[in-house]
């Protein structure tokens, strides 16, 4: 018997109104049972659970009453844990993959049943890269399970040194214009990066870095912000409480000038302002 276990019906958007899981939709256009209770798996005589980005760790019991294989987006042991997208971007990685897991009761420390690698494109974005390894992984699955669970075959154990991939922090996604334009333009990559502008946050969705000199970091020349190596050209931005706009039809109504400054301006980390305390 086939069951879809998703998360609880939240509140989704600006609305109040609470909805279900993109995942919990599809599944109920297709007619396929649902529920919020992993316990749901076993109580229906499932021969195999198929976890992907759950996010919530399989309680040892119920994976004592039923195997279950995980889709992880990465090239386990690198990456384990809530992030692994994001995680590779930011770390500059040249190659992602996607690990075709046993999944037991550690933090994607299971064994692997296949693992598929690809080259990450250094303009490819959070979004773009999930998009393409979710695709990637699920092909794989879908042909290993076209026989049956035994299509999975024999898993082997992790081997390396293991990274961990913690969930993104907010103040992550801030950008820094005093470190490289590379590193603030993969911070763009992984989405909703922001700076300051005026006193009031700017998100930046679309950018690309540029070679030369742009004065002092921070600081904007065109549509260029200087960063201690070259310089990131705004390309998508979005003032707060306005829509996303092509930065020359923000800069039409900003109207802002050369030498002003977007983020902090230079000094004391605010770490070190707050231990000074």
């Amino acid at each position: 018997m086939t069951v879809v276990v998703s998360t609880p019906d939240a509140r989704r958007g600006r609305g109040s109104a609470r909805g279900p899981s993109p995942v919990k939709a599809a599944a109920i256009e297709l007619g396929i049972p649902v529920s919020d209770d992993i316990a749901e798996v076993a109580r229906r005589g499932a021969e195999l659970g198929v976890v992907v980005a759950f996010g919530r760790l399989i309680p040892r019991g119920a994976l004592e009453r039923t195997g279950y294989v995980n889709l992880h987006l990465s090239l386990l042991p690198r990456w384990r844990g809530a992030a692994p997208i994001e995680r590779a971007i930011l770390a500059g990685d040249a190659e992602t993959g996607v690990s075709l897991m046993a999944l037991e009761a550690g933090l994607d420390t299971g064994p692997l049943y296949e693992q598929v690698r690809v080259a990450i494109d250094p303009d490819e974005t959070a979004e773009e890269l999930g998009d393409r390894l979710v695709a990637l992984g699920t092909e794989r699955l879908v042909e290993r399970l076209s026989v049956g669970v035994d299509g999975l075959g024999d898993s082997t154990p992790q081997e390396g040194e293991p990274t961990y991939a913690s969930k993104i922090a907010p103040e992550e996604r801030e950008l820094d214009f005093s470190g490289g334009s590379s590193a603030c333009y993969r911070v763009v990559r992984i989405g909703r990066a922001f700076t300051s502008f005026r006193g009031a946050r700017l998100i930046v969705h679309r950018a690309a870095p540029v070679a030369g000199s742009f004065g002092e970091p921070g600081t904007l020349a065109g549509d260029v912000v200087a960063t201690a190596d070259g310089g990131l050209r705004l390309l998508v931005v979005q003032a707060s409480g306005a829509r996303a706009l092509p930065f020359p039809a923000f800069a039409a109504g900003a109207r802002p000038t050369d030498g002003e400054r977007l983020g902090h301006p230079p000094g004391p980390s605010r770490a070190a302002v707050v231990s000074a305390r």
